[in-house]
């Protein structure tokens, strides 16, 4: 058995994967960047050993300073986790000719299944269903665009080495290929470090079903039912669910013994998921094998009461898998949502911050939180936006959606914006509800899930300024003089809270009257009595009789307010600090922190509207920056490599007169 195990990894993840490993008496040692130094999954493991600075491509994936921090600990084996070096064929080999063992696949079934197109020429053989598309070893662009106009549009390209929506496009024409294939290369090696691409017809309104398979080295193999990943943004997963609801057991059955003779063919070992697009028709077509623990994994242990990572060290240790076919048991209904640092309403664009606040749901049966963050970490433009995953199981779906619901609104989380009310939108949507599911529900139910917002600002306000001023009341001590109490007490005068709070950019002056059973608010005529109670940051009211409860994070800068229409922030005094606005200069600023990766106009240049200008990287993620409207390039900030801040000015540009 192995009794020592680093963890080639960071986040939830690498947490996960330590608690299990303690849970089994095993000794864990971690890894850990500059960006790191205090990070969760640092202070859990055993020992931790620092690797490089903050950038991924000088620490995690580093194979050569991982596998010297595993020779300086004495550890036996390394859990690669997922990303970085999981997938990576030379990272195993290295493991190997070092003699530690590595939590994974043999480095063949990697090579077989890490390229994408290797993997779809084995399924073709070995009959699986595959969609029309391209695959070959030819990369030129010419021949890539003449093999493109031969499947047909729309296309779907996809790295070929990697996963995780990164490096995956949709082209809906032949004129847009030319630039959705560079700027794929260019995610796909800055991500995985190899640019060789396959493309496939895009199948409108499929859903994504996928099999989670466990092989070991005696020729047991086994599925564990199946996860339904459909609702996804940027072709990353946001909301999964197991088992797949509304699919027939022939048909499960069908996949699951098909996900097994895919990993028998290429001799597999250890967890790994078989990939399906599953049509309107009933027909399912081979996607991809990831051979690793997938992010979604939970959900597969909730109906099942099994610890994959558990079965993994197991298997990696030369133990038979723990259960066979028959005696794996499916027992309920569960959900991951994974909660990230991204912006809805700006195309999910990530976002970079302190986190200031954070209370996550009660902990009750049936709730779980896989996470690497805790309060006052800062979510950097280094890695994944991701900061948590919520996961919750009941007896069958319709209990665990209300669940997931009911959690949701109690995660609370300050400091940066996140997806938390979109993903709460998500599961309480009536098609979601009724199990109308398809990889393109967030477009198609783009209005509803992403509404304008309808908030009763005047109550808000009011709500801010009351916890504002009874938690600073229970803070003074009971014995100060009445000169340093916060009961606004006036000689000969009513005792007036004057609370100025601002909401984009608007001042709003709230006025509460101190009374001695409450406060007093005098509105459009109308005179309301309040009450109001605090414990942390749960604030009690009661409002001309009636009572309920608000959630609400302060600091000295500003409140935010936790309402049914999602989390409002009210900043204190001041305006806060805006950035810098592209109309008013004429040029163009950087969305979030990040890294120039190319400038595609040169000082001088004509524009036209649209047209790409500055492609930059942030969060594992490229983006794209345009012209917002026709004109000259009149000066030109930063190049290739630079590093770049929120709302620093690209570029500048005249407008065409």
């Amino acid at each position: 058995m192995i009794t020592s195990l680093l963890i080639a990894n960071r986040g939830e993840i690498a947490c996960r994967v330590i608690a299990t490993a303690q849970k089994m008496g095993i000794r864990t040692i971690a890894v850990y960047s500059d960006a790191d130094a205090n990070a969760r999954h640092v202070q859990l493991a055993d020992e931790a050993v620092h690797i490089g600075p903050a950038a991924s491509s000088d620490s995690y994936l580093r194979g050569d300073k991982i596998i010297e921090a595993a020779r300086q600990t004495g550890a036996e084996a390394i859990h690669p986790g997922y990303g970085f070096l999981s997938e990576n064929e030379d990272f195993a080999d290295l493991c190997q000719q070092h003699n530690i063992i590595f939590v994974g696949p043999p480095v063949a079934s990697i090579a077989s299944m890490g390229s994408k197109s290797a993997a779809k020429a084995i399924m073709q053989e070995a009959g699986v269903p595959l969609v029309p598309g391209y695959h070959g070893s030819e990369q030129d662009a010419a021949t890539l665009k003449q093999k493109a106009e031969e499947v047909g549009f729309p296309l779907l390209l996809k790295a070929a080495y990697g996963g995780g929506g990164k490096g995956m496009r949709v082209v809906e024409s032949a004129a847009e290929f030319d630039e959705a294939l560079a700027s794929a290369k260019r995610e796909a090696k800055s991500s995985f470090g190899n640019d060789k691409v396959l493309f496939e017809r895009f199948i409108r309104n499929p859903r994504h079903v996928e099999i989670q398979v466990f092989c070991d080295e005696h020729g047991n193999a086994v599925y564990l039912a199946e996860r339904d990943c459909s609702v996804q943004r940027r072709h990353q997963k946001v909301l999964e669910e197991a088992p797949a609801p509304a699919l027939t057991e022939r048909t499960r059955k069908a996949m699951g013994e098909a996900a097994v003779k895919a990993a028998q063919a290429i001799d597999y070992v250890g967890a790994g998921t078989v990939e399906f697009l599953y049509d309107q028709s009933g027909e399912f077509f081979f996607m991809e094998m990831n051979t690793r623990l997938q992010v979604e994994h939970p959900v597969t242990e909730m109906i099942t009461g099994q610890d994959l990572v558990e079965w993994q060290l197991l298997v990696a240790s030369g133990q038979p898998l723990p259960l066979a076919q028959d005696d794996i048991q499916i027992n309920g209904h569960a959900f991951e949502a994974r909660i990230y640092a991204e912006d809805p309403d700006n195309d999910f664009l990530p976002c970079t911050g302190t986190i200031r606040h954070l209370r996550t749901p009660e902990a009750e049966a049936g709730v779980r939180i896989d996470t690497g963050i805790t309060e006052g970490d800062e979510i950097s433009s280094f890695y994944d936006p991701m900061i948590a995953k919520l996961i919750v199981w009941d007896v069958d779906r319709e209990r665990a959606l209300l669940k997931l619901q009911r959690a949701l609104r109690q995660y609370r989380l300050t400091g940066l914006t996140t997806n938390i009310d979109f993903l709460h939108r998500l599961a309480s949507h009536p098609q979601f509800v009724q199990m109308n599911l398809t990889t393109e529900f967030i477009q198609q139910h783009e209005q509803t899930l992403l509404p304008a917002q309808d908030i009763d600002l005047a109550r808000i306000t009011t709500e801010a300024a009351l916890y504002d001023i009874v938690s600073r009341q229970r803070r003074l001590d009971a014995t100060a003089t009445p000169w340093q109490q916060a009961n606004a007490l006036r000689l000969n005068e009513a005792a007036l809270h004057n609370i100025e709070l601002q909401y984009q950019g608007e001042l709003h002056n709230v006025r509460l009257q101190q009374t001695a059973t409450g406060f007093v608010t005098h509105h459009d005529d109308r005179t309301t009595h309040w009450q109001a109670w605090v414990n942390d940051d749960q604030l009690t009211v009661v409002c001309d009789g009636k009572r309920y409860q608000r959630y609400v994070s302060a600091d000295d800068q500003e409140l935010t307010v936790f309402t049914e229409q999602g989390p409002v922030t009210l900043h204190r005094h001041k305006v806060t600090d805006t950035l810098v606005d592209e109309a008013a200069h004429g040029g163009l600023v950087a969305p979030m922190n990040g890294t120039i990766m190319e400038v595609l106009v040169n000082k001088g240049d004509v524009v036209e509207k649209d047209q790409p200008l500055v492609v930059m990287e942030a969060m594992k993620m490229e983006y794209t920056i345009r012209a917002g409207h026709a004109g000259e390039i009149t000066d030109i900030f930063y190049a290739a490599g630079d590093l770049v801040s929120d709302g620093d000015e690209l570029l500048a540009m005249s407008e065409e007169e």
